[in-house]
C-alpha cells in the first residue's frame, strides 16, 4: 500500500508503551518514553490550543502539556487516579523537547514484531494517517501505534518557547 497508509514494518517492530484513551488503545515507542508522572496541577498558558492544557514544574523544568484526547478530537475526560501524564523526548523546530501528554491510563511495555503491524486503513481518522505508524495486532487486540513526533507537529509555535 502507498500514501499515508504506507508502513515499512520492519522499522517499526520494537518495544511500545501502551495506553488508554477513551475505548481505544494506543503506542508509543519506548524509547521517545522519558518518564510516567501521575497527574498534577497544570498552570494555563494564555493564546496556547486548548489541547495545549499548559505547563508543570518537573523538577525544576518546565513542561509544556497536550491533552491527547483532545488533540484527536474526543472530549476532556474527568481526571481520575489512573490518569498519568507520559513525558516524551522528541525533536521539534530543529531541538530536542521534552512534552507530557495526558492519557486515561498506562497499560503496559509490549514487544510488538514486525509481522504484527499493519498498515492504518485510510477510512479512519478522517484520512489523516500520517501520524500513525501502523496497526498493532496484539492477541485479539489492535493498539494504534503513534509517531509522537508527528502527533506533535503543527504545535511547536505552543510547545517550544
Amino acid at each position: 500500500m502507498t500514501g499515508h497508509g504506507s508502513v515499512d514494518r520492519s522499522d517499526h517492530e520494537g518495544k511500545y508503551l501502551t495506553f488508554v484513551l477513551g475505548a481505544e488503545e494506543y503506542g508509543l515507542e519506548i524509547l521517545k518514553v522519558r518518564e510516567i508522572i501521575g497527574y498534577q496541577p497544570i498552570t494555563a498558558v494564555p493564546s496556547t490550543p486548548a489541547h495545549v492544557q499548559g505547563v508543570i514544574n518537573l523538577r525544576g523544568q518546565v513542561i509544556p502539556i497536550m491533552d491527547l484526547r483532545m488533540k484527536f478530537g474526543m472530549e476532556q475526560a474527568e481526571v481520575t487516579e489512573q490518569t498519568c501524564i507520559i513525558v516524551v523526548e522528541t525533536e521539534l523546530a530543529g531541538r530536542c523537547v521534552q512534552t507530557g501528554i495526558i492519557v486515561d491510563r498506562v497499560m503496559e511495555v509490549l514487544y510488538i514484531e514486525a509481522a504484527q503491524i499493519q498498515p492504518a486503513p485510510e477510512v479512519c481518522c478522517n484520512g489523516q494517517t500520517n501520524f500513525i505508524l501502523g496497526m498493532g495486532k496484539v492477541g485479539e487486540a489492535v493498539k494504534i501505534l503513534l509517531d509522537i513526533g508527528k502527533v506533535l507537529q503543527g504545535d511547536e509555535a505552543a510547545l517550544v518557547r
